[in-house]
């Protein structure tokens, strides 16, 4: 019989359908294990029932940004702190197995251990918005260049009279010139069929281009509003400014200090030292868009900035290769710009608690 004066973790391996939930002590000892429904009433009897075991320390979570979002949310509002886990890694599966039981003990474990220490991101607010909005942006930008790749492979067997029409053209323009084709009465079959595929991908491509531009402007407006002395940040534009933003997210304990911010974006050194060599080398893990948004700032920096265009000369005279130089812009980025989406997350969470 379980001791509901104990203090216990839990794991939890969400489904898209079911959760299963394990409780373990806090010396790591497995007690239980249950299956629940990922429905709202499943939630409240998951929260029912672990609360029942005892006294419920944190709870380990897979997938808190997918699957486990909803669980998260409800674990929260129940006073109960949620660390992000990730799923065992192959080495870790190949010893112990596969089943939900054992994956769910294992992010209980991984609680315990200390080895999971992420704390999921607030997902009800502005920066949550942001990270939809540049989600389905990426997506039409996506899928707008399939249609000019489609649409060039079809000019390139196109009949000389086409291919002569729309030559030296860019991927705007052309798409604009063949949205406006019509078919005349002279053309014969291979013509027309042709300009009927070239109008329906062009016009594909004019209506993609006001969707990502529409989602461009929504998000610019966002970000100048919840941040706008991140924008002031040279370099940094509203798309990256959004993926700062939604890297770091919302809540104001996720991220304690700037080494914790290179390291999830990727930015931080690591040891690549070997015999006499001595060196670092940068992080490849991390969140890659964070660490893509970094990269474009240092470039930027790199092209146009005079401050970084001189550090960076200094730095090559003294032995550095570029990579490296690039990796040291990084973390002086990453120490630039964490005091600033502190003072973000801060600002907004006195908002919050003000209304």
């Amino acid at each position: 019989m379980t001791d509901n004066h104990q203090k216990i973790i839990i794991g939890v391996d969400t489904h898209k359908d079911f959760h299963h939930v394990a409780v373990i002590s806090a010396l790591g000892e497995s007690l239980t294990d249950r299956k629940f429904d990922a429905t709202p009433d499943g939630y409240a009897a998951l929260i029912a029932w672990v609360t029942g075991q005892g006294d419920v320390l944190r709870a380990g979570v897979e997938g808190t940004g997918s699957y486990g979002a909803g669980l998260t949310a409800r674990l929260r509002s129940a006073g109960i702190e949620v660390i992000d886990v990730l799923a065992p890694d192959k080495q870790e599966r190949r010893l112990r197995g596969k089943t939900d039981q054992i994956d769910a003990y294992s992010a209980a474990r991984a609680v315990l251990s200390k080895r999971a220490t992420t704390v999921p991101k607030i997902r009800n607010g502005e920066v949550e918005a942001m990270r939809i909005l540049r989600t389905s942006r990426r997506l039409v930008v996506k899928q707008r260049t399939e249609i000019m790749n489609q649409l060039h492979s079809l000019l390139v067997s196109a009949p000389e009279t086409l291919r002569a029409k729309f030559a030296g053209l860019k991927a705007k323009d052309l798409a604009k010139a063949c949205a406006r084709l019509r078919e005349l009465a002279g053309d014969d079959v291979v013509t027309a069929a042709t300009k009927d595929a070239a109008k329906s991908l062009g016009r594909r491509h004019v209506e993609l281009s006001l969707e990502a531009d529409r989602f461009e402007e929504s998000i610019r407006a966002l970000v100048t509003a919840y941040a706008p002395e991140l924008l002031a940040v040279y370099g940094v534009g509203p798309d990256v400014a959004a993926t700062l933003l939604t890297v770091a997210g919302e809540n104001v304990d996720r991220i304690g200090t700037e080494s914790a911010l290179a390291h999830l974006a990727g930015t931080a050194p690591i040891p690549a030292s070997s015999g006499k060599t001595n060196r670092h080398r940068l992080n490849r893990g991390g969140n890659r868009q964070g660490n893509a948004a970094f990269h474009r700032i240092v470039l930027v920096r790199m092209k146009r900035h005079p401050e970084t265009r001189a550090y960076v000369e200094k730095t090559l005279a003294r032995g550095k290769t570029k990579r490296d130089t690039m990796r040291l812009l990084k973390r002086y980025l990453a120490r630039e710009i964490f005091p600033i989406l502190i003072a973000v997350q801060e600002r907004h969470a006195t908002t919050q608690i003000a209304a």
